[in-house]
């Protein structure tokens, strides 16, 4: 399964690199666009759990490491409640 990293920077500049099992996240986010820090996580929530599946279809087990990469990202989002609190998707790496 082709494993993922988005680059995401948060509203205080800050960038993070994400871990996605599935090429999934290339098809819920675009590189370059910004939401909002809610609907990114929602996004990231649907992405990751949909990579989580992709991985139990393919070796019976869901994948851990979407699950925590989601756990990072709900705890990061939790800092920013702006209602102006952008997440930029910077682009994808294989």
């Amino acid at each position: 399964m082709p494993e993922v990293v988005f680059r995401v920077r948060w509203p205080d500049g800050s960038v993070h690199r994400c871990y996605s099992p599935s090429t999934v996240v290339e098809e819920i986010f675009s590189a370059g666009r910004s939401y909002p820090v809610a609907e990114f996580v929602a996004l990231s929530r649907k992405a990751l759990t949909q990579a989580s599946e992709r991985v139990r279809r393919s070796y019976g087990f869901g994948c851990a490491q979407a699950a925590a990469q989601l756990a990072d990202i709900e705890r990061r989002a939790a800092g920013f409640t702006g209602e102006d609190a952008d997440v930029v998707v910077e682009g994808f790496e294989r």
